[in-house]
C-alpha cells in the first residue's frame, strides 16, 4: 500500500510536526515514496524561503500531475460527493486508483468523498 499527503501533511511538515516528520523519515527509509497531488502543492505552497522544510519534503515525493483524464474523473467525483474542494477530490481519485493509504488533517472529508462512490479509503492524520 501506497501513501497519499493531502495538504493537511503538508502543513505538518511545513510546521515542523515531528510526527509528521518522523513517519516521512520511515517510509523513506523503507524506500516507499509518498505521492502529492500536485493541486495539493499548489494549495499548500506560499513560496520564498518561509516554506524551507516544506520544500524538504517535496524533495522526498512524487509530485503527480493531473492530466486531462483524471481532471474529469476528479470533476465527476466531486459532483457524486456534492463538493467543491477539486483537491480533497484529487487526493480521493489517486488514492482509489493506487489504492494508497491518505495522510490528511481532514480525514472525514476523504472518507465522504470516497464514500460517495461507495468505495473506502484508509485514512490517517499527520
Amino acid at each position: 500500500m501506497g501513501v497519499t499527503y493531502d495538504t493537511g501533511a503538508l502543513v505538518a511538515a511545513d510546521k515542523g510536526e515531528r510526527r509528521m516528520w518522523a513517519r516521512h523519515r520511515a517510509l523513506l527509509v523503507a524506500r516507499a515514496v509518498p505521492t502529492v497531488p500536485a493541486p495539493v502543492v499548489a494549495q499548500a505552497w506560499r513560496g520564498g524561503g518561509r516554506q524551507v522544510l516544506l520544500a524538504k519534503l517535496l524533495r522526498g515525493c512524487d509530485i503527480e500531475s493531473l492530466g486531462g483524464t483524471e481532471a474529469k474523473t476528479v470533476g465527476a467525483l466531486a459532483t457524486t460527493a456534492g463538493t467543491t474542494d477539486i483537491v480533497d477530490a484529487c487526493v480521493v481519485e489517486g488514492a482509489l486508483r493506487r489504492r494508497d493509504l491518505v495522510v490528511t488533517s481532514d480525514p472525514g472529508d476523504i472518507e465522504a468523498i470516497a464514500g460517495s462512490v461507495d468505495r473506502h479509503l484508509e485514512v490517517e492524520r499527520p
